[in-house]
């Protein structure tokens, strides 16, 4: 376990990952004038948040996350000069485009009112939805996006549970009259890996459209790992220190320190320090649920997807899976443990708008669906259906591919359990206690051990706020 403070003790707290939020608790340790050191396993910092050329030469891929909506205006990065360490986000106009079969597409547009305009007869259902969300936004970051705890902004709160505490189908069907509104409102409530008549799955939704809105959905100029890159060099440049090639096994393997922040899934952290942890707590982390996993395509291609819908070429990324009742059917089969016949795809194509990802008149994709925790399923032709449908003639373009199903997502992010890129499923007891309910679910019952992981709040996606929050908790004394 920590060493207690002594003279002796070099270090106040060690973190061990490097993915965004093992950073976030970093930086924000030695922000507050801590000696802080990170570990890491890889060869190179980031988790889930890396680039690499991994297909052929001259084409940049992300190895794993893409698209960074909440890397831009949350708690932990309004502190961070990013900019300043060589990240440049890019903002296409299109957040998210949905394309349908008729050869027109549903589109999210970073403008709100444009995106109500394209929804035609629902223009004004969606401003109904979405504006008393979109005017108290700032307030909702701070409730949301943060362990359970008394509302600061509870009228807020308030507001939006009224539009989102229920099924995203029955939301979509309820506020909705056209299958394109319909449609773009179940693509993003995919995001939530829950299917779509679980009761938390609406919530997803409409904080992804917010998202979308506020500030848009950006990829990073040059790949995901200058975004990690960014965060190390910030650390650096306030006396942290990070080791990579280093795994830790036991506590006995790092520097002694006052803390030990784990940005690992529960199961890990177990296998570390669980001689420290009372037997009742190891068996809460035992039953802590992963979701389902993932199974991603990259692709190097000749040239850029040919999508009928002219739309899709203004959106970094488009959401494949056609009408709520399809996107439905996917995400209840992978519920249920079956890899669905016609997946919703999540799809990047960021060298639409960053020529440095791929030679000149050359492109890159990358795209994911979800499949059952641990599947061996090969998804490369259900992917690539789903791709062809909107884009006739996309096949004939593909250099090079890479896959990774779930197994190969494991062995690249050790935090993947299973394929699991959400850090925990989003079930209504995980949402609000992760991965056990506590007034502090960030220390565990040990002194000087955190967990910072995505499986606890606020969750999955790249925000930092799990790492931030568990610094927090430490410096704060709780």
């Amino acid at each position: 376990m920590p060493a207690p403070a002594s003279a002796s003790t070099r270090l106040d707290a060690v973190v061990v990952g490097s993915g965004p939020n093992g950073l976030a608790a970093a930086v924000t340790l030695a922000g507050a004038g801590r000696s802080v050191k990170v570990y890491e396993a890889a060869d190179t910092p980031g988790g889930a948040v890396r680039s690499g050329q991994s297909i052929l030469q001259g084409y940049v891929h992300d190895l794993g996350a893409a698209v960074f909506p909440m890397a831009v205006d949350t708690p932990f990065f309004r502190g961070v000069p990013m900019r300043e360490f060589g990240l440049e986000f890019i903002f296409p106009e299109a957040s998210v485009a949905h394309p349908l079969d008729d050869g027109t597409a549903a589109v999210l547009w970073r403008d709100p009112e444009r995106t109500a305009a394209g929804l035609g007869p629902d223009s004004n259902r969606y401003w109904a939805l979405m504006r008393p969300v979109l005017g108290r936004w700032d307030e909702l970051v701070d409730d949301l996006f943060a362990p359970l705890h008394l509302p600061r902004h509870p009228a807020a709160l308030v507001s939006f549970g009224l539009r989102a505490c229920v099924p995203a189908a029955v939301l979509a069907r309820a506020v909705f009259r056209t299958g394109r509104a319909r449609a773009l409102l179940a693509g993003l409530a995919a995001h939530s890996i829950l299917p779509l008549w679980h009761p938390m799955s609406a919530a997803f939704a409409v904080i992804m459209a917010a998202s979308g809105h506020l500030p848009g959905w950006p990829v990073v100029r040059g790949g995901a790992g200058r975004l990690s890159a960014a965060l190390v060099s910030y650390l650096l440049s306030l006396g942290g220190e990070i080791e990579t090639g280093r795994e830790v096994r036991d506590l006995r393997d790092v520097e002694p320190s006052r803390a030990v922040f784990f940005d690992t899934a529960p199961a890990r952290a177990l296998r570390i320090a669980g001689a420290t942890l009372p037997p009742s707590y190891g068996r809460r982390l035992q039953a802590f649920r992963h979701g389902p996993g993932a199974f991603k395509v990259d692709w190097a291609l000749s040239g850029p997807i040919p999508w009928k819908a002219p739309a899709c070429r203004e959106a970094a990324t488009v959401h494949l899976g056609g009408t709520l009742e399809e996107i439905e059917r996917a995400e209840a089969a992978v519920w249920r443990g079956v890899p669905p016949e016609k997946p919703f795809v999540f799809l990047v194509q960021p060298s639409l708008f960053d020529a440095s990802r791929a030679p000149a008149g050359r492109h890159t994709a990358w795209a994911y669906c979800h499949v059952p925790n641990g599947s061996a399923a090969d998804m490369t032709g259900p992917v690539e259906a789903q791709v062809e449908r909107f884009a006739p003639g996309f096949k004939d373009l593909v250099l090079a591919r890479c896959t990774m199903g779930p197994a190969d997502l494991e062995l690249f992010d050790m935090n993947c359990t299973g394929g699991d890129i959400a850090g925990g499923a989003n079930t209504f007891t995980q949402v609000l206690g992760r991965p056990v309910f506590s007034a502090n679910p960030y220390a565990m019952p040990a002194p000087g051990l955190y967990l910072c992981s995505a499986s606890t709040p606020p969750g999955g996606g790249v925000h930092g706020l799990c790492g931030y929050h568990a610094a927090r908790a430490f410096l704060e004394g709780g």
